[in-house]
């Protein structure tokens, strides 16, 4: 993204908000038609999936679409089928499944890190596209985003999250080990592409060295790629409160109440200004 100018905070917020609208209008054809959305967000660490997510959903209702982020698989799940846990989080109808890492897990951190067997490996890539063609034949919605961050970019949000304590908890030792072995996860990165890159189930590399640009870029081409259409509402009317029957409120102090804490963060900023700070 070198030499692409940065785009500007107010024409992002509005553009962003203006294809979240579009993503509300997308979750409730959803809704009214039964369908089933499957996106698959996956990347290097740090290449801005979690943040995308996040603009993706913040409108969203939660009843019709939720974020599947599975943990390391337990002792049990070893043992059973790979795509089993994941089939498992799969959207019944009227369901939007956001996938922040999904089974390409096994493609990526699995197979670079030695947590899977090479049996294992090539047993994934080749069941995967058998898998994915068999969600798309019975009429899931499936979309592929692959994160794409430069190494200097990635090691620069590392830095910044070490350096904050609010986002220090993003910053783990598989992170870190990510960063001595970038050209292995090139190489997984490039055979999973090659295997998985089908007609049914294409993959989209969204360049994300710019993280607005990429949000906007990523949004744009979900709703554009899928033949939603604005559903009709009813018109909501709140009804007339109904006359009192007498009822009266006990008084407050019979009744526990958070401290007013505001009062103290108002007074405090009154009390900042009058000084001049």
């Amino acid at each position: 993204m070198s030499g692409t100018p940065r785009v500007p905070k107010k024409a992002y917020e509005k553009e962003l908000y203006r294809l979240q609208s579009e993503l509300v209008k997308m979750q409730e054809w959803v809704r009214a038609e039964g369908r089933r959305v499957v996106v698959v967000f996956e990347g290097r660490d740090a290449a801005g999936k979690g943040s995308t997510i996040k603009r993706v959903s913040e409108y969203l209702n939660p009843r019709v679409a939720r974020i599947a982020a599975l943990p390391a698989p337990t002792d049990r799940e070893r043992t059973q089928w790979y795509f089993q846990r994941y089939i498992a989080q799969l959207p019944a109808a009227g369901e939007i499944v956001l996938f922040d890492r999904s089974w390409y897990n096994r493609a990526g951190v699995e197979f670079v890190m030695g947590f899977c067997t090479p049996d294992e490996y090539h047993r994934f890539l080749h069941q995967c596209p058998i898998f994915e063609r068999m969600l798309v034949e019975d009429g899931i919605i499936l979309r592929k985003y692959w994160f794409s961050v430069s190494d200097s970019e990635q090691e620069e949000r590392f830095r910044s999250r070490l350096e904050d304590p609010m986002r220090r908890w993003k910053l783990s030792p598989m992170d870190l080990e990510s960063i001595t072995r970038w050209e292995d996860y090139s190489r997984a990165k490039d055979q999973m592409l090659v295997h998985t890159d089908i007609p049914e189930a294409p993959w989209w590399v969204v360049d994300s060295d710019d993280k607005r640009r990429s949000r906007l870029n990523m949004i744009h081409h979900l709703v554009g790629s899928i033949p939603y259409e604005e559903v009709h509402r009813e018109e909501i009317v709140i009804p007339e409160r109904p006359p009192t029957q007498g009822y009266v409120r006990p008084p407050k102090d019979t009744q526990r109440h958070v401290p007013d804490h505001a009062a103290t963060v108002v007074r405090e900023h009154e009390d900042k200004a009058d000084d001049g700070g």
